[in-house]
């Protein structure tokens, strides 16, 4: 377990410190940015700007592996959602299992029609899936999520690993998934895969959205609903994580409509965020995030899904689709319409990085305010007892708003 800081009250900072005690923090901060050398001359090394435990750009300065290549071709697969049907889970499983691999294919232009061949296009470096592009989203319970939740390492992992080293890529998508060290949890977890096929990075959910389902919430485990513990596991800097890999700082997250969020990733050195949210509005997010944070934003979205069980087929395809941004705010590739497609772009991922210039966030001015504010909803929900269904979900996070650390 991670040694807890003895310096900092983590948790006053979490549901609203004094300002004293900030004021403590900060100047504890800059004395360990006076005292730490960088021996980077571009954007720093493992370990150089870590500050509490937490990895964060200073001064312009973030941590990262050299790149193995100057530009990355990034593909991004708008696809159906198609939901397992636990009345014949293993048929329905096998049949979206092997529709992700072909989709997979097409992306590297290399379908099995042409014998594995790529006979057009250029090849992937990094392919983009939304948040359930396997098992599909339904309102399942506890007991249903426990029967298609994943195994991190499992079969699932294995099969799209062996593409990603077959292509040499890396490939992101979301899933349901089961962690040994936390029973009974079902996770919402989007997972990198290398060019070597194995899993690069974990990155738990940080948060859902809460109070946006009327009596009911979801009931897949996030960061925020178990922060405490998290944290004694993992340390602070893994509650927003960030995959430094050989194309370029990667993160991704199925959290809609949080542009805070976005903008810490983007603070702790992420160079391409991925927003992966399932039936949410990804490409306006997409685009207001790069702009804003001035990275690469991939928006990756589900298609018109006509075989759903239990929705509408448009449900979930909403604004313009899904999108490939540049740190503008320009979208330099985007699909047409909500069908199945998919869109690829390059991105000159060594030259963003040595002229990246980070937005000038006035942290001092806005830092007394996030301190001091306390949000309705509090964090470690699901400390207790987990819900079963989302109506209990619901009744827990109504428990708990405004209640007292």
């Amino acid at each position: 377990m991670a040694k807890k800081n003895s310096t900092l009250d983590r948790r006053a900072l979490l549901t609203g410190a004094a300002a004293a005690s900030l004021a403590a923090v900060t100047s504890q901060a800059d004395a360990a940015q006076h005292s730490t050398k960088s021996t980077g001359a571009a954007h720093g090394h493992a370990g150089a700007h870590a500050s509490h435990g937490v990895s964060v750009a200073r001064n312009g300065i973030y941590e990262t592996v050299p790149l193995k290549q100057d530009t990355i071709n990034v593909a991004a697969i708008q696809s159906q959602l198609w939901s397992i049907d636990l009345r014949d889970k293993a048929k329905t499983l096998k049949r979206n299992m092997d529709r992700v691999l072909r989709l997979i294919d097409l992306a590297q232009n290399s379908p099995e029609e042409w014998g594995g061949e790529r006979r057009w296009g250029s090849k992937v470096d990094l392919i983009c899936m939304h948040e359930f592009p396997i098992q599909g989203f339904q309102p399942w319970n506890r007991k249903e999520l426990q029967q298609i939740a994943f195994e991190l390492p499992g079969p699932e992992t294995e099969a799209i690993g062996e593409r990603a080293k077959r292509y040499g890529c890396y490939i992101a998508f979301g899933c349901y998934a089961k962690e040994k060290d936390w029973p009974d949890h079902i996770i919402n977890m989007s997972v990198l895969m290398g060019p070597d096929g194995q899993i690069v990075s974990k990155q738990w959910k940080a948060r859902n959205i809460l109070g946006l389902f009327g009596d009911q919430a979801l009931i897949g485990t996030t960061v925020y609903d178990v922060l405490d513990r998290y944290v004694e596991m993992y340390g602070w800097d893994a509650t927003l994580p960030i995959a430094r890999t050989d194309i370029g700082n990667i993160a991704i997250t199925a959290v809609g409509i949080e542009p805070m969020l976005y903008s810490c990733l983007a603070l702790k050195g992420a160079e391409l965020l991925i927003l992966s949210v399932t039936g949410g509005s990804n490409a306006s997010s997409a685009m207001a995030t790069a702009r804003t944070n001035r990275i690469y934003t991939v928006g990756v979205g589900n298609a018109v899904s006509p075989n759903n069980l239990g929705f509408p087929e448009a449900s979930g395809a909403r604004d313009e689709g899904t999108v490939i941004v540049d740190p503008a705010g320009k979208p330099l590739r985007s699909t047409d319409n909500h069908h199945e497609d998919i869109v690829t772009a390059r991105i000159p991922i060594a030259n963003f990085r040595q002229t990246r210039r980070f937005p000038e966030v006035p942290m001092a001015l806005m830092m007394p305010v996030f301190a001091a504010y306390e949000p309705v909803f509090k964090p470690n929900a699901f400390m207790g007892k987990l819900p079963a269904t989302y109506k209990e979900a619901g009744d827990l996070v109504r428990s708990r708003m405004g209640t007292k650390k």
